[in-house]
């Protein structure tokens, strides 16, 4: 089975001469089906830059990113789309939900701008939500949502269909400490089911949710280091310890 996700060599500038700037040198990191990898490091790192480029919503300037077997280099921007589309879902830290849209229809409508018919798409989407407790908020407005609800239905658009591959920026950043550990315990289930994370999170408590942590500093990664008794030991605690 391929590495759902691998970078080899990545690096990514921005401007030329005296503005250059070195957002990531040369960074390798393969992470698998399954696996949760969380990524720190201060401000300026390239820890968003890292998440971008997985996410192929941005060019490395150097090196290769590969999702799923597929490298990105040798996909068009069409193709670099569809692949975005079914198989990586984003988290964003302001969520990026449609304003206009209730919940279900915001986590249902990637699968409508890829042919599936609204209904099916519906059924799909009200099936994701049910799994992340908010079966009864399907037909509210993201102004109706409270900040957590809006971030479980962000996560729930990011995970829903045959998604392989999930990316999430700061996912608990604007949530309190309950709030942010019970993301992080969906997304450690979502990844369970078979489907790699990577999470850029600024809270070490919530990166020890993840099978590993990268750290990032001036763009390189500079150390990685594991649960030694894996994170099924938190999933396992009472979620309200």
């Amino acid at each position: 089975m391929s590495s759902a996700l691998t970078l080899t060599g990545v690096s990514k500038v921005y401007g030329s001469g005296a503005s250059k700037v070195h957002a990531l040198r040369e960074v390798d990191l393969v992470v698998e089906p399954g696996e949760l990898v969380a990524v720190m490091g201060p401000s300026g790192s390239g820890k968003s830059t890292l998440l971008t480029i997985a996410g192929s919503l941005e060019e490395p300037t150097g090196g290769e990113v590969t999702v799923g077997g597929v490298p990105l280099s040798r996909l068009s921007r069409n193709e670099r789309a569809t692949l975005r589309r079914r198989a990586i879902g984003y988290v964003f830290q302001d969520f990026n939900l449609l304003a206009g849209l209730t919940a279900a229809e915001n986590v249902s409508l990637p699968l409508e701008l890829d042919g599936v018919s609204v209904k099916s798409a519906r059924v799909t989407a009200l099936a994701a939500l049910e799994r992340l407790g908010l079966s009864d908020r399907a037909d509210r407005f993201p102004d109706e949502l409270s900040g957590g609800e809006r971030q479980r239905v962000a996560i729930a658009r990011a995970v829903v269909g045959e998604r392989h591959l999930l990316l999430a920026d700061e996912p608990s950043g604007a949530l309190d400490s309950v709030n942010g550990e019970a993301v992080m315990r969906i997304v450690r289930s979502t990844c369970q089911g078979g489907v790699a994370g990577v999470v850029v999170t600024h809270d070490a408590q919530l990166a020890s949710w993840a099978d590993r942590v990268v750290f990032l500093r001036d763009g390189r990664i500079v150390d990685q280091t594991a649960r030694p008794d894996g994170p099924e030991s938190l999933l396992e605690a009472d979620p309200a310890r």
